[in-house]
């Protein structure tokens, strides 16, 4: 049960970390300009969770008919208590305030560069799963986390070769810097919300990691409504959508709503991963995907390839075949678990060693 779960929010994880970006790129290519309103696009497809939700509530109520006092507990609308209802709010607002500096980054450079400079969110997620949650690391994992700064190094030395014609040399070289902070941000938030598991004083189960992420993405989400309100985007987005390239506002609409859900794919597999795994394979994964979303982005908007890029791509791929036969070749499988969490609702959970 737990392999298919994991398998499910790897998919997920893929799909929204592939097509977020390429859908954010497609909205600024073809008029869109609205940094906070991408912003919240990033969660605001949270209430797509409520259809698990009450699928997994209904099967709580069916599977316990029974009145004593446990299984009262277990018939709740919502599982979540309030210290953990209040560290998925702050986690929340962190996670809208990485949304904010990713798309304006995204705004300004190709997606390509931007999904390569995201490659050192795993170096710093590494450094803060070891002091936060005690990761252990191999040779192999530790030689994946240097060859992938590196890669990202190699790709700042080309300085704004591949910059945008309608960007400025300023402009790209603020967009850079945000994506890097936006990365090393959510390299912390990782980390932070695996550490919010162990530190939770009630069992962390499925139904409630979903709980976490609807309060996490509304808290975003507000965050946001917020910039948009300031900024004055909800009067602009009427007018952006009748002079919108492609399809008009029909077709600036509809790539709103699809934006939102395939976010809100990659947040699930980010959540769920650190559930079924920890927030080092989470990370991991995430620069997995990098190669594939640089591959599209090209193939895609025809962005350019520099060398750099070519030789940034190369180490990128080196430092994820040292991280997975360094796991192989110690006899543990890639995504084994740190420490079991326990699902109430599903059948028991096999245990699984660590991560490295």
């Amino acid at each position: 049960m737990k392999n298919g779960r994991l398998i499910l929010m790897c998919i997920s994880l893929a799909i929204g970390t592939c097509g977020g970006p390429l859908l954010a790129r497609l909205y600024y290519n073809n008029g869109g300009s609205r940094i906070w309103l991408t912003s919240f696009l990033a969660t605001a497809g949270c209430p797509i969770i409520l259809i698990p939700l009450s699928f997994l509530f209904l099967r709580r109520r069916l599977s316990n008919r029974n009145n004593d006092e446990a299984n009262a507990e277990k018939t709740k609308i919502f599982l979540m208590k309030t210290p953990l209802f209040i560290a998925s709010i702050v986690i929340g607002l962190l996670t809208g305030l990485v949304n904010y500096l990713y798309v304006y980054g995204l705004k300004l450079l190709p997606v390509s560069t931007s999904s390569l400079i995201i490659g050192a969110q795993l170096a710093f997620n590494a450094i803060f799963a070891y002091f936060m949650v005690k990761q252990k690391f191999t040779h192999f994992s530790i030689n994946a986390v240097i060859l992938l700064t590196i890669a990202t190094g190699v790709l700042a030395l080309h300085s704004d070769a591949d910059r945008p014609a309608n960007v400025s040399h300023r402009e790209y070289v603020i967009g850079f810097i945000m994506t890097l902070v936006s990365a090393v941000l959510y390299a912390f938030l990782l980390p932070l919300v695996e550490l919010t598991y162990k530190k939770a004083r009630q069992e962390i189960t499925f139904t409630l990691v979903l709980e976490m992420q609807m309060v996490m993405c509304v808290a975003a989400s507000c965050f946001c409504v917020v910039g948009m309100l300031v900024n004055g985007d909800f009067k602009v987005i009427p007018r952006e959508a009748r002079e919108f390239k492609i399809g008009g506002a029909m077709f600036y609409y509809t790539l709103i709503v699809i934006t939102g859900i395939i976010w809100q794919a990659a947040f699930l597999g980010h959540m769920g991963v650190v559930f079924c795994s920890s927030a080092l394979a989470s990370g991991v994964l995430i620069s997995v995907l990098l190669p594939v979303t640089e591959v599209l982005a090209v193939v895609c908007f025809r962005e350019k390839f520099q060398v750099e890029k070519g030789v940034s791509l190369l180490l990128s791929l080196w430092g994820f075949v040292s991280y997975f036969y360094g796991e192989f070749k110690s006899g543990k499988r890639i995504l084994g678990s740190s420490q079991p969490l326990l699902e109430t609702e599903l059948p028991p959970l096999p245990v699984t060693d660590s991560v490295g």
